[in-house]
């Protein structure tokens, strides 16, 4: 069995984005050179997602209405997380959103249903966050 892991960097220039990150990996598994066997993708921070659904841009929209209406940014005070940082908000719309995901890999490809793409959600961003890709199989 083979095994392959690579970290991507990604730097969001807001405090909250959704970023579609399916070709990144996707390069990371034709570069692994893994044809059968299952691919984890996960945010390696505590204050963003990983996950999967369709890219549209009109469920992006309501994905930040919601998560802001179950866990609003201000006022800061409502959170007790809120002593020495002001990012409590993005701990829990991390929590609601996932940590990562698992993609079976099928002849060299992800074996995706038609509408899914993986997305990297920023919810604590304006500074350099990783992403951990690790493959495995033949």
């Amino acid at each position: 069995m083979k095994s392959y892991r690579k970290t991507l960097t990604l730097e969001t220039p807001q405090r909250r984005q959704l970023i579609n990150i399916t070709p990144q990996v996707e390069a990371c598994l034709r570069e692994s050179g893994i044809k059968e066997g299952l691919l984890l993708c996960n945010a390696m921070h505590i204050t963003a997602s990983v996950f999967i659904n369709d890219d549209e841009s009109g469920l992006h929209h309501d994905y930040e209405v919601w998560l802001e209406k179950l866990a609003p940014e201000k006022p800061y005070s409502q959170y007790r997380h809120n002593g020495y940082e002001d990012n409590a908000d993005a701990h829990l719309k991390r929590t609601v959103m996932g940590r990562e995901v698992v993609v079976a890999v099928t002849e060299g490809k992800l074996d995706f249903g038609r509408w899914e793409q993986i997305f990297y959600g920023e919810f604590d961003g304006l500074r350099p966050k990783r992403v951990l890709i690790k493959i495995i199989g033949e």
